[in-house]
């Protein structure tokens, strides 16, 4: 089978668990080798903590971050050791997206290690625990989110928003606790089938992050970024990008703007691609894309046996 119609998807927080990739560890060079170089720029021993940590402490999201990259990129590299086929497109969910950049060349691996945790510190410390809350809403179409939202922060609520437009019918928003709750209410008034508060400690992509976009653009400007070798799908407008400098401004933007999840699938989709081959530990991305295109086939890196498999049918 040609290449050309392979897409290579990049997971986001919420994907980590403990005990993940432990096949994948043990078969594969690569995993091995990428998880101890992100130790070594960290200052401590990532691997023991994936295998061996409290959940707690894999969920903190300075943590969370340098974790998911380094998982995501470990697969692709084990992909490659296995001479899996090179993909035409890319796309990563929110962190995701400094995923694919450093397996499609733009950004160095390591760089990006100490960027993403940066990058975490930075989010959690621009709103107090506490203050900030988001909510995954099930049943409801996008405009109407948009404006119930609007019309809770017009009302002194404080800020909230829709922030992932993960696939139809399912959207999350953030904000202030109090404006995400009063959402919720009527949310679910407007006939939302269910919203489901998430396990996280800050509003992510929502104004409030405007704060860790000024660090992060201070902490990414000395970060060297090369135009990258496949192309990457951006989640703040759900369109490649070739130019290193707006690559730059995209993923500070993307720190306060919401996730184009559907849209930048449709944008893969677009671009020719059937098979969609997600690189990261779980499978949440594979099932919102069927979600965006029933066409679509998915693949998952995982374990060892499905990254055979992978490689098998996809060559």
């Amino acid at each position: 089978m040609s290449d050309n119609h392979i897409a290579f998807v990049f997971p986001g927080q919420g994907s980590q668990k403990v005990g993940m990739l432990a096949a994948a560890h043990e078969q594969f060079q690569a995993v091995r080798h990428t998880f101890a170089e992100a130790s070594e720029v960290l200052g401590y021993d990532m691997w023991d903590l994936v295998q061996n940590g409290e959940q707690d402490a894999l969920n903190l999201t300075e943590t969370t971050q340098p974790v998911l990259l380094t998982s995501s990129v470990a697969l692709w590299r084990a992909w490659q050791e296995q001479a899996g086929p090179r993909p035409v497109i890319m796309a990563g969910h929110s962190l995701g997206e400094f995923s694919a950049l450093v397996c499609a060349g733009a950004l160095g691996f390591a760089a990006t290690v100490q960027l993403v945790r940066q990058r975490g510190a930075f989010m959690q410390t621009a709103v107090p625990v506490g203050q900030g809350a988001m909510a995954a809403i099930i049943g409801l179409d996008d405009d109407t989110i948009n404006a119930i939202c609007a019309d809770v922060a017009r009302n002194d609520a404080g800020v909230v928003s829709a922030v992932n437009f993960n696939s139809p019918g399912q959207v999350v928003i953030a904000g202030h606790t109090g404006a995400v709750d009063a959402a919720i209410v009527a949310l679910k008034s407007a006939g939302a089938k269910r919203a489901l508060p998430l396990p996280v400690s800050a509003p992510f992509h929502t104004e409030l992050m405007k704060p860790a976009a000024e660090r992060l653009a201070e902490a990414i400007a000395d970060v060297p970024i090369a135009t990258p070798q496949i192309a990457v799908v951006h989640n703040v407008q759900a369109a490649t990008e070739s130019d290193p400098e707006q690559i730059r401004k995209l993923l500070v933007e993307q720190i306060f703007s919401p996730v184009q999840w559907s849209r930048c699938v449709q944008a893969i989709v677009a671009s020719g691609a059937s098979q969609v081959v997600e690189c990261g530990p779980g499978k949440v991305l594979s099932g919102l894309n069927r979600r965006i295109d029933k066409s679509l086939q998915s693949y998952s890196l995982e374990d060892p046996e499905g990254l055979a498999a992978t490689v098998a049918e996809l060559q």
